[in-house]
């Protein structure tokens, strides 16, 4: 190799710490190395939330489209450039995800305390945990030491994350390819517990069910007014309604509205109408615990979903490290 391509890699090298293969995750990762990046974490995630009760739900909806989607690798959080369409702009994203600037925020706090330490993927993971915990759900100890992707794929995201449109089945095929249980499926789904959604995700359920021109009927007829009245026909389809009687708590009421047919969404509603899921939408409806006892092994179980691809620590999540003159270099693995 000529002496000018290895001095230029060796360049690179420093630059990108690039790693290859499943991290090994495991609680306190950072204890040494950036001994306060958990509580920095919480304390701006609850500033954040000060300023937008609503940032604690979209945070946490940042883990979901980011471990279903290649691993949990930050990938969700990289901007498009010329030659890469990221995820943000996917289906299921576009003027859906939010907060990306809540984990700005973090990693700025994160860069001044300890620079280029602590990955995009882990803020992730622990943001996601401390709005829970913030609002008045369960709290747990997180398993860390995620590298963040090189990389992003808007195909991919659109290929594997479900629309709002989706019903039961669907899904317990979608989370049995990650592993994933009928169980977790139901208790993860209770995420929606705090946050909102907007009225393009329900049009079609309010209005036109399955091609009928008909309202779903598994939607509660005094819910469905307050719904027509939200969403009108030619209406704003960006107007958002809560996706539960206590948007900005985290508890059970997801699953007992689910119980009296005043699920938001299409996919949350079919849960409590398939056969397969109705039972874990019953018993979480009865026992908070148990769901926050579920919920909890489900977040870890997504959490440790990997990619196994080259990775690093980006100083900016939004971009990866590469600097323009290592763009043409092949491409290195351990």
């Amino acid at each position: 190799m000529p002496k000018k391509m290895l001095s230029s890699i060796i360049l690179c090298l420093f630059f990108i710490h690039i790693i290859s293969g499943e991290a090994e995750l495991q609680p306190g990762f950072y204890s040494k190395t950036c001994p306060e990046a958990e509580s920095t974490v919480r304390e701006i995630m609850k500033k954040a939330m000060i300023r937008e009760t609503r940032s604690a739900a979209s945070v946490m909806r940042l883990q979901f489209h980011d471990c279903f989607v290649n691993g949990c690798d930050g990938s969700v959080l990289l901007d498009d450039t010329p030659t890469m369409l990221g995820e943000k702009l996917a289906l299921s994203n576009i003027n859906s995800l939010r907060s990306f600037e809540v984990i700005d925020e973090i990693k700025d706090g994160l860069e001044k305390i300890c620079p280029q330490i602590v990955s995009c993927a882990d803020i992730i993971i622990m943001a996601a945990r401390d709005a829970v915990a913030l609002s008045g759900g369960p709290d747990w100890e997180v398993r860390l030491g995620r590298k963040d992707s090189l990389y992003a794929s808007q195909e991919d995201s659109d290929n594997i994350m479900p629309s709002p449109r989706a019903n039961a089945s669907s899904l317990i095929d979608l989370f049995a390819k990650f592993d994933l249980s009928i169980e977790d499926l139901v208790s993860l789904s209770g995420s929606h517990s705090i946050g909102q959604g907007r009225c393009f995700s329900i049009m079609f359920r309010l209005y036109n069910q399955s091609g009928s021109g008909k309202p779903d009927p598994a939607i509660e007829p005094h819910y469905r007014k307050e719904l027509n009245k939200l969403c009108p026909v030619g209406g704003d389809e960006n107007v958002t309604g809560n996706l539960d009687a206590t948007p900005a708590l985290f508890d059970n009421q997801y699953f007992k509205d689910l119980v009296s047919g005043r699920g938001f969404l299409n996919s949350d509603e079919t849960l409590y109408t398939f056969e397969e899921t109705r039972k874990w939408v019953v018993k979480f409806s009865r026992d908070q615990q148990a769901f926050f006892d579920e919920f909890v092994k489900g977040m870890l179980k997504m959490g440790d979903l990997q990619s196994g691809q080259p990775g690093e620590v980006r100083r900016n999540c939004r971009v990866v490290n590469n600097p323009k003159s290592c763009d043409k270099l092949p491409l290195l693995t351990f």
